[in-house]
């Protein structure tokens, strides 16, 4: 959860502070002159900053290792990857956005498996080495 909040974090502020490299990481090429109602740099602004925020959040709940939120991000970051794909596939997005469908739907699939694992070791009684657990500080207090 850190890293890929630090991921995001990044690069929002790289979409922030350089617009146009945001574009390149995408594979989209910056137009060297706009038209009138071209809000391209407006857009940039706005999901850079929603990068920026989300992956803030992202990295205070892994320090804070707030389970829930880990668990909440699975249904909406596949949701976000079917969109995603869908846009691509229907036209409505450059082919270049597949990479943010695939990058979160793995991340999604990734963050459930993990949560799986670690509720399956927990319920096998072998939380993991140095996991403190209630019955582990129960012991440690007696």
């Amino acid at each position: 959860m850190a890293v890929f909040g630090a991921i995001a974090a990044a690069l929002g502020a790289v979409g922030l502070i350089a617009p146009a490299a945001q574009l390149s990481l995408l594979g989209l090429a910056a137009p060297g002159g706009r038209g009138s109602g071209d809000l391209t740099p407006a857009f940039v602004t706005a999901s850079s900053m929603a990068a920026l925020n989300m992956g803030v959040y992202y990295i205070l709940a892994a320090l804070a290792d707030w389970r829930a939120f880990f668990r909440w991000t699975v249904p909406f970051r596949l949701l976000t990857c079917t969109v995603f794909t869908v846009a691509v596939f229907t036209g409505r997005a450059p082919e270049a956005f597949i990479g943010v469908g695939v990058w979160e739907g793995l991340g999604a699939v990734a963050t459930g498996a993990a949560l799986r694992y670690e509720r399956r070791t927990a319920a096998a009684g072998n939380p993991g080495e140095g996991a403190v657990t209630p019955e582990s500080a129960d012991r440690a207090e007696a």
